[in-house]
């Protein structure tokens, strides 16, 4: 439970200092710099990414191993998860909150871990519990009541957004699920998993959608600027996460991780107040305790807590 709680502390303070990165120059010097920039911090953050992994794998005398681990089985559900949770997920994400504004992607995007927890009892046999099904619920709709602003729709196509944030939806909820099926038979380490991962999702931001939405130019010319090296700090911090959550789906399930994830929501509340001196709301209190309440609560094994309180007694 500890590596999915991880994840989400990490990805959270990845996620308010990419923002950070988002509302600087020369991501908001033009209309389409504005357009181009989460495409390109994406890439960025991508690429940035597979090369601390790159320098993480060496320190474990690992880095001989990644060209193997490409040939293995395991190797290439990896890639498949990547281009699923990446290029698809975050595409879907993007282009929903161009459509139908962030307030309603957000609500639908939300609901990644209940398809991942439906997805992963289909094709990975795991069951959750009914306390943990309403821990789940409960951080879901936690989640969903966070992300909701009244009034934040900027609908200009509602069914193209609705249809890219089930792209989304997808997508996220996929890759958690391929990623435990590709650990499974233990051919690679999810390490090398996670290598992969960022690697693949670079090379096709990189060779696929940068070139179709034209943002190789800005990109190459925003690389010497202070807010690339935010991105690669960033970066650093969404690495870790990835690193945790790895681990979490390799240790208890996709639908349990991906539970534990979900409360970056929460931890970024915290890091926003810390690092961007944000006032922190009595309602955002209370959602936040909500997401990490039902989260924990989806994740845990009320039985096994029992057999080991039982045992420390006796």
């Amino acid at each position: 439970m500890a590596y999915g709680l991880l994840a989400g502390f990490f990805w959270g303070l990845d996620t308010v200092i990419l923002g950070i990165a988002l509302v600087m120059s020369p991501f908001v010097s033009t209309e389409q710099a504005i357009l181009l920039a989460p495409f390109i911090s994406t890439f960025i953050h991508d690429f940035c990414s597979s090369l601390w992994m790159l320098g993480y794998m060496g320190i474990k005398k690992e880095s001989k191993k990644i060209l193997a681990a490409l040939k293995t089985r395991s190797g290439k559900v990896i890639v498949l998860a990547a281009l699923m949770g990446g290029p698809i997920g975050m595409t879907g994400y993007v282009l929903s909150i161009s459509y139908i504004g962030a307030a309603y992607t957000a609500i639908i995007s939300a609901l990644f871990p209940g398809v991942g927890a439906l997805l992963s009892y289909i094709f990975l046999k795991e069951k959750m519990k009914g306390y943990q099904l309403a821990g789940l619920t409960v951080s879901i709709l936690g989640v969903i009541a966070l992300g909701y602003s009244p009034g934040g729709n900027e609908s200009t196509n509602i069914l193209l957004g609705f249809l890219f944030a089930l792209m989304c939806v997808i997508g996220w909820a996929s890759e958690a699920v391929i990623i435990a099926y590709g650990l499974k038979t233990q051919e690679i380490s999810d390490r090398l998993a996670l290598q992969i991962r960022q690697l693949t999702s670079a090379i096709f931001y990189g060779a696929i959608i940068l070139p179709f939405v034209g943002g190789w130019s800005f990109t190459v010319a925003m690389l010497p600027t202070k807010t690339a090296a935010i991105i690669l700090l960033a970066a650093l911090f969404g690495t870790a996460s990835y690193l945790f959550y790895y681990k979490a789906i390799n240790k208890i399930g996709a639908s349990k991780a991906m539970a534990l994830n979900i409360t970056y929501s929460a931890w970024s509340i915290i890091f926003g107040a810390i690092i961007l001196n944000e006032e922190v709301s009595l309602r955002s209190v209370i959602y936040a305790l909500i997401i990490v309440g039902g989260s924990v609560t989806a994740a845990a094994n009320l039985e096994e807590i029992v057999k080991l309180k039982k045992k420390a007694i006796t």
